[in-house]
């Protein structure tokens, strides 16, 4: 799995989150919702600067976003793109899956 971070979401995770150098976002799966490759279940985030068992993971501007082990199963299979556009909401991030082929 590839996590990519743009710039903009960058510049939004730490402004909205308080995060500045060392400091870390956990993505996982939670229950109720819906996304483009989920059913009942929805992408969710949660400031963690102590990862363990980290199944997949990426550092921007020195923050490190990742996916623990044991959420793999809602990741696997897929890419996350985490992207931030003003105009077309000013209140959240844009997520974005692409198939990688992980079996």
């Amino acid at each position: 799995m590839k996590i990519e971070v743009t710039d903009s979401a960058s510049k939004w995770f730490q402004r909205e989150m308080g995060l500045s150098n060392g400091n870390g976002v956990s993505f996982y799966g939670k229950v109720y919702g819906k996304t483009p490759v989920h059913e009942g279940f929805s992408l969710a985030l949660m400031r963690d600067d102590s990862p363990s068992e980290v199944y997949a993971q990426t550092n921007k501007d020195g923050i490190n976003y990742f996916v623990n082990e044991n959420d793999r199963w809602f990741f696997k299979g897929y890419d996350l793109k985490v992207d931030f556009d003003p105009k077309k909401d000013p209140e959240n991030v844009i997520y974005t899956y692409h198939e990688n082929g992980e079996l």
